[in-house]
């Protein structure tokens, strides 16, 4: 299955973006700060210009498994092979606090925000459980 962020509008708090799944849009997602970080670039870049917990993960395609959350315990997205980062997930939360580093995701979006997080996780969780090979691609 097909995933797609699609980085929208920036602020010194967030990053507010729009989710598609194979092409059709699903939800709004909220991350941390975008710094302008590219899976291109080295860990070494990338780790010089992260902020922890505060930074949003670097544009790029990556692999995504289904799979129980040891800090959450539910089954979340995880995103693998992030430069820099580990333990990304996508999940419920309302403001880049909930975030950090994970992407969140909503039905509704306002200024640094999503709401109705909880049906979208729900919702993106039944969708991701129909196939079991995902990717994750994040664009600007």
């Amino acid at each position: 299955m097909k995933i797609k962020l699609v980085r929208q509008v920036f602020t010194d708090k967030s990053t507010i973006g729009s989710l598609y799944v194979n092409d059709v849009f699903f939800c709004y997602t909220l991350e941390d700060k975008d710094r302008g970080l590219d899976q291109s670039q080295s860990v070494f870049t990338i780790q010089a210009k992260k902020l922890f917990g505060i930074t949003a993960i670097p544009y790029g395609k990556y692999p995504l498994i289904v799979n129980k959350s040891p800090k959450f315990g539910r089954l979340l997205p995880r995103l693998q092979g992030i430069k820099g980062f580990d333990g990304v997930l996508i999940h419920r939360g309302n403001s880049a606090e909930h975030s950090h580093g994970c992407i969140l995701v909503g039905y509704k979006k306002g200024t640094d925000c999503i709401m109705e997080s909880t049906k979208a996780e729900a919702d993106l969780i039944t969708i991701l459980q129909r196939e079991s090979t995902h990717t994750i691609e994040i664009v600007k």
